[in-house]
């Protein structure tokens, strides 16, 4: 950070930041309304190909209302699901897991509504309608996500925040809304106690004065939102009177606890005695939604085997033909709870790679635990085009049927591995490891160790069903980018 004397909040000439285009209000307002039409759109066309399906192309009259019913009906239940809030939009996956839940509501509404009103609405109907209309809401939001998350890289529609609070607590935040500007909010000033010295920048945001002097920075700013990062004396009733003082302003107030890498749907407010204490709840590592993830792992991974069967027997045989060797490459990994379980792949190696890596121990490009190099010598020209596309991890299909191993998790460690893991890094271990995860579908080898431990635990943390599903709809865009496979 620069140390140079800083004047509290008396106007000075703050640069142009990112935020200062189009209004974060319209921008969001535009995701919702066209979230909205893409619903109703959804819903119509999930109604039309039910009713196609079931009846041909000339379907009962009543069915033809039920069709022209089931957009405004989907677009309610979305509603009632608070699924068009401010707070889920275009962020995480709580947005998807509402439109999940409203699938679920439709799908019971539609059930309880017919036997209520004593009417027969065919079951293939229902059956096809709801599950339709719900993949294709989610395909399509994610169309829509990915269409504000390039205007927001390009600084479009950004709220503008203050982060108040100590300089360390402040830097942190600053630099997680620096690397994540998807989020929708750049940081453009910030107030941190007057310690042994005055700074006029923290991580290249203006100082603007101390946690005393927040509305006068706000204005000075123009903040859309005020952050407040782990301070003592902002909380209680200061904290209090700085919320009435930002409403009356219009700004935002939001809060940090201070717990880290924990999402949205394990935080909940408990009031107790007049206070508002924050409950986390415990992550779901054990119970039936554990048994029910097992369950749909194995059934998709046998679905999966036999689906692409034929691609595996074609691998298999170039593997073969490349260089002298086996076709698969069999290495002992960790598992849940420090089982040991061996893990398959097809060779991208020569038949005597692990005997000549202390020969290039010397061109390490991986972390601190890993060993990766970029251009690795052992490498076969088949192994080179199975590795960019991840092809050569498909056998671990077998280690998932078999209960070894779970389509979404950590990485599978070496024992070598495990045996220098710090009391944080065993915490990986209480969940099968994944044939792919957070580390994936950010960056694979070209992670540092910190950064792959911290993914695996946020996952480990805060797993769901609907996380795993996030984590596999994105795995194909990592894989044929082909980043950090090498």
């Amino acid at each position: 950070m620069s140390v140079t004397a800083s004047r509290g909040c008396e106007r000075q000439s703050l640069p142009r930041l990112p935020g200062d285009g189009a209004g974060p209000w319209s921008q969001l307002a535009s995701y919702r309304w066209r979230a909205v039409l893409a619903d109703v759109a959804s819903g119509a066309a999930g109604a039309a190909i039910a009713s196609w399906v079931r009846f041909g192309p000339d379907p009962h009259a009543e069915y033809v209302l039920y069709s022209s019913l089931v957009p405004l009906v989907w677009v309610a239940t979305i509603a009632v699901e608070r699924g068009y809030e401010n707070r889920f939009l275009g962020v995480g996956t709580e947005e998807y897991r509402r439109v999940a839940d409203s699938g679920l509501l439709l799908f019971v509404a539609i059930a309880v509504t017919s036997y209520l009103l004593r009417g027969d609405v065919a079951r293939g109907y229902t059956v096809i309608a709801v599950p339709t209309t719900v993949t294709l809401t989610l395909l399509l939001r994610y169309r829509l996500r990915v269409w504000l998350s390039r205007l927001r890289r390009r600084g479009h529609g950004l709220q503008r925040v203050l982060v108040v609070g100590r300089a360390d607590a402040v830097v942190s935040l600053i630099e997680k809304l620096d690397r994540e500007p998807e989020h929708g909010m750049v940081a453009v000033g910030a107030c941190v106690p007057r310690e042994s010295m005055h700074v006029s920048h923290l991580h290249d945001v203006p100082v603007l004065g101390d946690p005393s002097q927040v509305v006068g920075a706000v204005e000075l700013a123009g903040a859309h939102v005020v952050a407040v990062a782990s301070h003592p004396d902002l909380s209680g009733k200061a904290l209090r009177r700085l919320s009435w003082e930002l409403d009356e302003r219009g700004v935002e107030l939001v809060v940090s606890p201070g717990i880290v890498e924990v999402a949205g749907p394990r935080l909940s407010i408990r009031p107790i005695a007049g206070l508002s204490l924050l409950h986390l709840e415990r992550p779901a590592l054990s119970g039936g939604r554990m048994l029910l993830k097992a369950a749909f792992d194995r059934i998709a991974a046998a679905l999966l085997l036999a689906l692409i069967s034929p691609l595996l027997v074609t691998i298999a045989i170039a593997v073969k033909l490349s260089s002298p060797g086996p076709v698969f490459f069999r290495q002992t990994r960790i598992g849940a709870g420090g089982a040991r379980f061996t893990m398959l792949k097809f060779r991208s190696m020569v038949a005597d790679a692990e005997r000549r890596r202390a020969d290039l121990a010397h061109l390490n490009e991986g972390n601190d635990v890993l060993f990766k190099v970029r251009h690795d010598p052992r490498v076969t020209r088949v192994g080179a085009v199975l590795r960019r596309f991840s092809l050569d991890e498909l056998p671990q299909l077998a280690n998932v049927v078999r209960g070894d191993m779970s389509l979404v998790g950590p990485r599978p460690p070496l024992p070598d591995e495990v045996a220098i893991y710090t009391d944080d890094a065993v915490r990986r271990l209480r969940v099968r490891p994944g044939l792919t995860g957070l580390w994936q579908i950010s960056g694979r080898s070209d992670l540092s160790w910190e950064e792959s431990l911290r993914l695996d635990l946020r996952y480990v943390d805060n797993w769901s069903l609907a996380l795993d599903v996030f984590i596999l709809w994105r795995t194909w865009r990592a894989v044929a980018r082909g980043a950090g496979a090498y």
